[in-house]
């Protein structure tokens, strides 16, 4: 991607910079050598290194960073559906639209910005949105890069007006592997999943670990807070 010159806050510890569409997008690194790269379409994380300066996140060759598509890669955020359950487009709107960057974000406990390197962004609904989903919300996400190198996303949901809604929303991750075939998932053993490529049957995870020998597309059920993905 391409930049511009890179305006340091350091107040909140990121570079702001231009993509090669000109659409400004947040660049935040730690000490060691790790960063990540975050799109205000979308509120996109596009990029995360480690110290070594291995990308860690998968982007299609053939994604398009431009509006109103969504870029296809990096960890777009769904929302207000994750899947195709009702009258909104596929995976929600959130993923098409322009977020910005909250200058006086409500706090977030104390440790959470410790030694990290952050940015607040913010979107809140417009009247194009209202017309398909008729609620007002503000949607608050902090992107944080920790000493460490780790990459955490915490969003908030706020009701404007009051109203009640339902809503579901995901961070729909592309990790980087060597090769597919090569790849365990440990940690949902014994679990139930539902096969959307068996008009979503429920059936029951038999392995000690996941590989993939075929195309797989599965929702797994009450599912641990920690999955490792295993990449030899």
């Amino acid at each position: 991607m391409g930049h511009s010159a890179a305006v340091w806050d350091c107040k909140a510890a990121f570079e702001v910079t231009k993509d090669w569409n000109g659409i400004d997008q947040i660049v935040l690194r730690n000490p060691q050598g790790a960063s990540a790269r975050v799109s205000l379409h979308g509120g996109q994380v596009t990029s995360w290194r480690n110290k070594q300066g291995e990308e860690l996140l998968f982007t299609s060759n053939k994604a398009v960073f431009k509006l109103p598509k969504a870029t296809r890669g990096g960890i777009p955020i769904c929302f207000p559906q994750f899947g195709n359950c009702g009258s909104l487009e596929l995976q929600g709107f959130a993923r098409n639209k322009m977020w910005i960057v909250e200058d006086n974000p409500p706090p977030l406990p104390p440790n959470d910005s410790q030694r990290k390197s952050f940015v607040d962004l913010l979107l809140k609904s417009s009247e194009e949105d209202l017309k398909c989903w008729p609620h007002c919300f503000e949607f608050r996400l902090r992107v944080s890069l920790a000493t460490d190198g780790n990459l955490t996303l915490i969003s908030r949901i706020r009701n404007i007006n009051g109203k009640p809604f339902s809503f579901s929303f995901a961070y729909h991750t592309y990790l980087l592997v060597s090769d597919i075939s090569e790849v365990r998932i440990e940690g949902l053993e014994t679990l139930d999943y539902l096969d959307n490529l068996s008009q979503r049957e429920r059936f029951t995870e038999q392995g000690d670990a996941i590989t993939f020998e075929s195309e797989v597309d599965r929702v797994y059920l009450s599912s641990p807070n920690v999955v490792a993905v295993l990449d030899h």
